[in-house]
C-alpha cells in the first residue's frame, strides 16, 4: 500500500493548496462528473485526438493505481464513456482526467469511477489511432509527465511530482485538523472570529506590519 496516496486521497484538493499556493491547478474548466469523489495516483499520459481507441487500448497498459490523463488537443468529440469507464473500475484504475469530452454521463454517475472532464458531449470520435502513450502532455494548461501525482476531488485536480505532495501533505493534513475544530467550535456557539486571530491581523496590516492571518484552535 502506497500510504502517501492514501493519505491524499483523504484530504481536500484545498488544503493541498493552501498547505503549497505554488501547486500546479488544472484549469477549472476540466471538473468532476461524478460528485462526491476524490482520487490519486501517478500519471498514465496518453493523446487522444477525437479517437476513442487510444482509451480502450491504455485501459490495458496503465498500471491499476493510475489516473488516465488523457490529452485531446482541444477537440470537441468523446473520448470516453460509460463502457471505459466501467473497465477502468474493474481494472482498478483510480480516476480519467480528460482534457477534451466524455459521454454517458448517468452511466458514469452510476459507476462512480471519478471521471473530470471538460463537459459532455454525444458524439464520439474515430477508432483508427492506436495511440500515443507515455509522453510528457498538457492538462488544462499544466504540463503533466508520466510518473507525476494527480489529485483530485470536486474542487478540481492538482498536478505535481512525488516530492512536492511528500512536502505538503503534512500542513494539508494539519489544516484539515484546525478546520474541523473551528467546525465544531461554531457547531458549539462560538464565532469563527474569536477562533482566530483576524483582529490582530487587521491592525497589523493597518501598521503595514508583516502579519498572517492564524487559527487558534
Amino acid at each position: 500500500m502506497d500510504t502517501l496516496i492514501e493519505r491524499l486521497r483523504a484530504v481536500q484538493v484545498s488544503s493541498l493548496c493552501d498547505a503549497d499556493k505554488g501547486l500546479a491547478v488544472v484549469d477549472p474548466a476540466i471538473r468532476a462528473m461524478v460528485s462526491d469523489v476524490s482520487f490519486a495516483g501517478p500519471a498514465f499520459t496518453l493523446l487522444a485526438y477525437d479517437d476513442h481507441l487510444p482509451v480502450l487500448a491504455a485501459l490495458r497498459e496503465a498500471e491499476p493505481g493510475s489516473v488516465l490523463v488523457v490529452a485531446t488537443n482541444s477537440l470537441r468529440k468523446a473520448v470516453s464513456g460509460e463502457l471505459f469507464a466501467t473497465e477502468a473500475q474493474r481494472r482498478g484504475i483510480a480516476a480519467i482526467v480528460i482534457d477534451g469530452y466524455c459521454r454517458d454521463l448517468r452511466g458514469l454517475r452510476r459507476i462512480g469511477l471519478p471521471v473530470h472532464a471538460r463537459g459532455t458531449t454525444p458524439m464520439s470520435g474515430t477508432t483508427r489511432d492506436p495511440g500515443t502513450f507515455g509522453r510528457e502532455v498538457l492538462l488544462g494548461r499544466v504540463r503533466v509527465s508520466p510518473g507525476d501525482l494527480v489529485v483530485g476531488d470536486d474542487d478540481g485536480v492538482v498536478v505535481g511530482p512525488r516530492e512536492r505532495f511528500e512536502a505538503a501533505i503534512d500542513a494539508a493534513e494539519e489544516i484539515e485538523r484546525a478546520e474541523k475544530a473551528l467546525v465544531a467550535g461554531m457547531a458549539g456557539g462560538r464565532a469563527l472570529h474569536d477562533m482566530t486571530n483576524v483582529e490582530e491581523h487587521l491592525e497589523a496590516l493597518g501598521r503595514e506590519q508583516p502579519s498572517a492571518l492564524r487559527f487558534l484552535v
